[in-house]
């Protein structure tokens, strides 16, 4: 298993996609992607691509800013998106912290869930997210 890599760039972009995929294909729109965001900041660049390599599914999208990781996780809940960070902690051996936000419930465009997104993070683990702007 392992995700794919895209550059941080594309992140609007690559949500507004999975949009367009889920309007397509999903026509419930029921759990049609989630984004993870988990911070690894404590950890080695070596021991993060480890846990990729074996956590994430092939279908997976990864984003990166720094140590601060985002991963768009297509036909995933945010129940599923939990049980993901709990493999990202349990391959740690410590709590990763980690928020997520799914489309549509958390909004249904690129910008809604980009803010939502952030003021998630900064509620739960005050940390700042602008640069996503």
């Amino acid at each position: 298993m392992a995700g794919v890599h895209f550059s941080f760039d594309n992140f609007k972009q690559l949500i507004t996609l999975s949009i367009g995929l889920a309007e397509r294909l999903d026509e419930n729109r029921a759990e049609s992607f989630t984004v993870l965001y988990c911070n690894f900041e404590d950890f080695s660049n070596e021991l993060i691509n480890s846990s990729l390599e074996q956590v994430l599914r092939s279908s997976d999208a990864i984003l990166c800013f720094g140590k601060e990781y985002f991963f768009v996780l297509p036909h995933t809940d945010k129940y599923g998106a939990g049980i993901v960070s709990g493999m990202f902690s349990e391959f740690f051996g410590k709590y990763i912290e980690a928020s997520v936000v799914s489309y549509p419930i958390d909004g249904e465009t690129s910008s809604a869930l980009i803010e939502e997104l952030q003021n998630t993070v900064s509620f739960s683990h005050k940390h700042d997210l602008n640069y996503l702007d």
